[in-house]
């Protein structure tokens, strides 16, 4: 009889244990005692080994580059030494625990109370409708163009991707910012303070900024709402009571939402919108210009010679933030009463283009419904990702793709001819054409 060698079963793998430490200031959680107890290897900030009893008989690594980290804490799963990483609230809210993951690292994470939450916290506001984002290791201008976008914004900061920094690309919207700093220690502050404040202020590294529209819960919240050292939020309106029905709380969806793809769609009927004399991109082809634009949360849009507001109204509706140019004060009025009917935030910018281009921040992304070539060459010598424009006159296709090509951009485009179903007397139905239109849509090469 052949025996068969019993499998010897594989080693259990020793699992990194990942434990936020709370940023709310509460003692940190029961698991990290026992993890702590018999870790061969402590990782974390300075502040964060300084906090915690370690091991004396553990080996520390103080972070800085993570890549040295990273080939220790490897080791140690090889080697069987049980490893602790210490991280700031929840490791998991973009926090290291996707570098460990990356680094094909086995975890077991324990996350505590995180900054975001805890500055929400702090200024007694619901936070199931914001966006959380980060500046922090990245180019910050998705996280300025959502603050620009939505009422309500999360914003993990780094130094030089700060409240001042964002501050000053808040200048001009109407925005509301708290910066709360050193959160869960003797020196947590929050200060409520103007975009322009914001510049000329001075904070600690790292904090946390909410950015919101107004109006603002100033007068809703109780007394001892801010804590002791804090500045309590500038006097100002209380919450709306007359938010939109597809809105909550100070204008957030009430689906929390807030940079998902409106429930109601977009391409609507131009009954949608107030416009005057059927001034207004009609819906088959403004379903392609917000196509090509490429409308999302963290990008910026101009709508120049916005008219009715419509363009940049559904580019808002699916997130980004968006600057309005418009000469005709009229038709001004009707963009904000558009923009307030639709419930986003869209920044007018009364004036001619291109004069009226000049300051503005720079776009991801542009349409021109109006103006004429000198207004396509100054879009174009700010050199966004992409240009769309729309023509009726066939004589001025030519120009305009010359000109976008001559700038560096490659351009494609198609007319769209619509029929619309109208109907007749005794019940039969016709096709009704609309005007047809040409759309180019120039990418930088």
């Amino acid at each position: 009889m052949t025996r068969t060698a019993s499998a010897t079963p594989p080693a259990p793998v020793t699992a990194v244990s990942v434990v936020g430490l709370d940023a709310a200031g509460a003692p940190p959680h029961p698991a990290l005692a026992p993890v702590l107890a018999t870790a061969g290897l402590v990782v974390g900030a300075a502040r964060h080994l300084a906090a915690v009893p370690v091991p004396a008989g553990a080996d520390t690594i103080a972070l800085g580059p993570l890549a040295p980290a990273l080939r220790r804490l490897a080791e140690a799963v090889d080697a069987g030494v049980p490893a602790v990483v210490l991280a700031s609230g929840d490791p998991g809210l973009f926090g290291i625990v996707r570098r460990l993951r990356a680094a094909g690292l086995p975890l077991r994470v324990v996350p505590a109370v995180s900054s975001v939450a805890a500055a929400f916290a702090r200024a007694g506001l619901p936070w199931d409708g914001a966006a959380v984002v980060t500046a922090h290791g990245r180019d910050p201008r998705p996280a300025l163009n959502a603050c620009r976008a939505l009422p309500l914004v999360a914003v993990l900061t780094a130094p030089g991707a700060g409240a001042a920094e964002l501050g000053a690309g808040l200048i001009g919207w109407s925005r509301r910012l708290l910066v709360a700093e050193h959160l869960g220690t003797a020196a947590e502050r929050i200060r409520a303070v103007t975009p322009e404040q914001a510049v000329a202020g001075t904070w600690a590294d790292p904090h946390v900024l909410l950015s919101l529209a107004d109006p603002v819960p100033a007068r809703s919240a109780p007394a001892d709402a801010v804590p002791a050292g804090s500045t309590s939020p500038p006097a100002g309106p209380a919450w709306s009571a007359d938010a939109p029905p597809d809105r909550g709380t100070a204008g957030m969806r009430a689906d929390n939402q807030p940079a998902a793809a409106p429930a109601g769609g977009w391409a609507l009927p131009e009954d949608r919108y107030a416009h005057r004399d059927s001034m207004i991109t009609k819906s088959e082809v403004r379903a392609l210009v917000v196509a090509r634009l490429r409308p999302r949360l963290g990008r910026l849009i101009w709508d120049i010679g916005a008219g009715s507001g419509s363009v940049g109204i559904e580019c808002a509706l699916l997130g980004a933030a968006v600057l309005a140019v418009e000469q005709d004060a009229d038709a001004g009025a009707t963009i904000r009463a558009n923009a307030a009917a639709h419930a986003v935030h869209v920044r007018l910018i009364s004036g001619r283009a291109p004069a009226a281009l000049a300051g503005l921040p720079e776009p991801d992304a542009v349409f021109v419904g109006g103006g004429g070539v000198d207004v396509l060459t100054a879009v174009a010598a700010r050199q966004p990702e992409r240009v769309v424009l729309t023509l009726a006159a066939l004589d001025r296709v030519a120009p305009s793709v010359g000109l976008l090509r001559a700038a560096g951009y490659t351009v494609e485009g198609s007319q769209l001819s619509a029929a619309r179903l109208a109907d007749l007397p005794g019940g039969s139905i016709r096709l009704a054409a609309t005007n047809p239109v040409v759309v180019l849509t120039g990418e930088r090469q």
